[in-house]
């Protein structure tokens, strides 16, 4: 029985200060006993919260009462204990790294691609003029996509930009980009356009809306998710399994993360190569002293790294003038 929430959403809107936003923001997650992780940035908000569906509605109610947030769209799943662990909310370039910072090349805020609810992205993508492209990287695809989706060999969306020329052959086409929950589409739209490609359009809310609306129809597989659920069902009505573990090659629609906190591999393994492998991606990780106790599910909670006493003291030193010690900074 469900008794928690969690939240998915992006926005896209100018932030003054995001740094000190950032650090603000934390403390009232944390007020209304959230956990999740939330990227601030200049451009906008990227977030996924979990909690009570009290502290969900709260939360949801603050940010539709901020004018710079009120067209964000909440996705919304009743979970059955929160999916992170603690609440992180941080300050960063961007709210999703696609290396696209200057707003003269593409602002998600003035141009993208025409967004489709699912149920129009649904009947649009078997058209002959039509190509269904998945914007996201290759352990998020190989787990679960759009039957006949064009895929990418990328393993972060900041590599995105070097794949549009590949994309060329496409271009007297429709092209119908998704990703998780839209975000990704934003600006791999946006770029899409301004690289000369004129019908553009992007599955609006995602997978996960895609999944709730249009019941997943033909999305074979599970979609990835950045929380401790790992992935998620998303197809309802004709659900498939495509992925193989990287082991034995056998049908398995489970994905973890590399025990060894050296290789953190994300990758599809069975339970059978799970257990023999106390979830690592092969012997050589398996030999890590370091290595993570499995425990089924193949997500870690991220551990504390030792503090580079000599990074900290050369940035120290550069920070502060040549008469103030770096022995009185530290």
């Amino acid at each position: 029985m469900a008794h928690y929430q969690t939240l998915l959403y992006y926005c896209y809107s100018p932030i003054a200060d995001a740094e000190k936003f950032a650090t603000d923001h934390l403390e009232f997650c944390k007020s209304l006993n959230l956990v999740g992780r939330i990227i601030v940035a200049d451009e906008g908000l990227n977030g996924t919260v979990s909690g009570s569906p009290e502290s969900c509605q709260a939360y949801m109610d603050a940010i539709y009462a901020d004018g710079r947030f009120n067209h964000t769209e909440f996705k919304i799943d009743d979970v059955t204990e929160p999916s992170f662990i603690k609440m992180h909310c941080r300050y960063k370039t961007e709210i999703v790294h696609s290396g696209l910072r200057d707003p003269k090349i593409i602002d998600p805020t003035l141009k993208t691609g025409i967004h489709l609810e699912p149920k129009d992205f649904m009947e649009m993508k078997d058209r002959d003029d039509v190509v269904v492209l998945d914007v996201r990287s290759n352990y998020e695809h190989n787990v679960g996509r759009f039957k006949n989706a064009v895929t990418l060999d990328i393993e972060n969306f900041r590599e995105f930009p070097e794949k549009v020329k590949e994309l060329e052959q496409y271009k007297g086409k429709k092209i119908l980009t998704y990703c998780t929950g839209g975000i990704k589409c934003e600006k791999a739209s946006a770029l899409l356009l301004a690289e000369g490609f004129e019908d553009v359009y992007q599955l609006h809310g995602g997978i996960i809306k895609y999944g709730k609306e249009a019941g997943g129809k033909d999305f074979d597989g599970k979609c990835y998710v950045f929380d401790n659920r790992v992935t998620v069902d998303v197809n309802s009505i004709n659900p498939v399994v495509v992925s193989t573990c990287k082991n034995c090659g056998k049908q398995t629609p489970k994905m973890i993360n590399c025990a060894s906190p050296s290789c953190n591999e994300h990758f599809t393994q069975c339970d059978e190569c799970g257990e023999k492998l106390e979830g690592c991606c092969s012997t050589a990780c398996q030999e890590d002293p370091l290595k993570r106790p499995y425990d089924g599910t193949g997500y870690y909670v991220k551990i504390p790294q030792p503090v580079n006493i000599e990074k900290i003291s050369k940035r120290k030193h550069k920070n502060f003038p040549p008469k103030v010690s770096l022995e009185n900074s530290l």
